[in-house]
């Protein structure tokens, strides 16, 4: 296990959203993708941070606190139902918000690691940091992600 390194556990297929989306778009994107966070990029494939369904509740429950709450739309609640808690879904809200996007939400802190760094340094990080994933790099672009997911599996290969 000494020798796995980032490149050996990361997953190489990462799903970016882009910074001008709407979180609506988001929201259709992950969960059509089954995923709960994906990098944000600009136009021009810059990292600029990252984006989670906590970071989408945060935003609800800010925007639910000041303003009059709405029903959550039937598409996503009828999606959603079968993946997070009902109190995640009934957070959600949709109908008359002003256009956000995911800039206005996503944390621009952005946790990455070499392809070379070893597991327990990927570990380390995210215990440090208190994240759920990683990104991998190679020159400041995106090659990989890893996810808790990832490194429990590590676990249960040892």
């Amino acid at each position: 296990m000494e020798a796995l390194t980032a490149k050996d556990i990361m997953s190489h297929d990462v799903l970016e959203v882009m910074a001008g989306w709407s979180v609506q778009r988001l929201v259709e994107f992950l969960v059509e993708n089954s995923i709960s966070g994906a990098p944000v990029t600009t136009e021009g494939g810059k990292l600029v941070g990252v984006v989670s369904l906590t970071d989408i509740i945060r935003h609800d429950t800010l925007l639910e606190k000041g303003s009059q709450s709405y029903g959550t739309h039937e598409y996503y609640l009828h999606t959603l139902e079968s993946q997070f808690a009902p109190q995640e879904i009934d957070s959600l809200h949709f109908d008359n918000e002003p256009l956000m996007t995911v800039r206005d939400i996503m944390t621009p802190a952005i946790f990455k690691v070499s392809e070379k760094e070893t597991v327990q340094q990927v570990a380390d990080t995210m215990i440090r940091s208190r994240i759920h994933r990683v990104f991998v790099t190679r020159e400041e672009k995106v090659i990989g992600i890893i996810s808790a997911a990832d490194m429990l599996r590590v676990i249960r290969d040892i």
